[in-house]
């Protein structure tokens, strides 16, 4: 009697399938081995945030460096040496202004505060804050709300009460600045962050 023919079976090809993939994939998962239809993207970076004090130094320092760029003056960089001697201070009286200052103002502790009209940071702060003057005036009373506490014997929460309007004259400046700060540097996509502790008011 003659047996019957036994067919030695081939290889069978299984449809590349959605479902074939995902099964052939439980598979190899099953026995330890990673399996992936193709390859995971690496994650973008996070961008980076800036506070808006960031952005209104950025802006301060460009132009800065431009002006004393246009006077032919190097702009100084931190952990760089400078010119020395009589080079230092062209570029400090560049930077700060030069002979008499024009600004004063006497806090109520008694010190008196003065800064000048010309120079580069005084330009600087006419583009950013509108009005230098104002800005100087402002600021300086804001930033020592804390010390006029202490020497009227009074509490913060009083002397900022007392001083309303310069908080919102500072804010309304301070927000003219962050805005033609943000033009200038081309930064919009990251200025938005809660504002840092390092400039807002006592």
């Amino acid at each position: 009697m003659r047996r019957p023919a036994i067919s030695t079976p081939t290889s069978t090809l299984i449809p590349a399938t959605p479902f074939a993939v995902l099964l052939l994939c439980g598979l190899l998962l099953g026995a330890g081995t990673a399996c992936s239809t193709a390859p995971s993207p690496a994650p973008a970076p996070a961008s980076p945030r800036y506070s808006p004090d960031d952005v209104i130094r950025a802006a301060t320092q460009r132009l800065t460096d431009d002006c004393l760029t246009r006077q032919g003056l190097t702009p100084p960089r931190p952990g760089q040496s400078g010119p020395p001697g009589v080079g230092r201070t062209r570029v400090a009286e560049a930077v700060f202004g030069a002979g008499r200052t024009e600004l004063a103002l006497r806090l109520p502790t008694g010190h008196l505060v003065r800064a000048h009209t010309d120079g580069c940071l005084a330009e600087a702060q006419r583009r950013l804050y509108g009005d230098q003057r104002l800005w100087f005036r402002t600021s300086t009373i804001v930033n020592n709300l804390a010390p006029e506490a202490a020497h009227t014997d009074r509490t913060l929460t009083e002397v900022r009460a007392d001083r309303r309007t310069e908080l919102a004259e500072w804010r309304r400046l301070r927000s003219r600045a962050l805005t033609e700060a943000t033009s200038l540097i081309g930064s919009t996509s990251n200025t938005n962050p809660p504002p840092s502790k390092g400039n807002t008011p006592q």
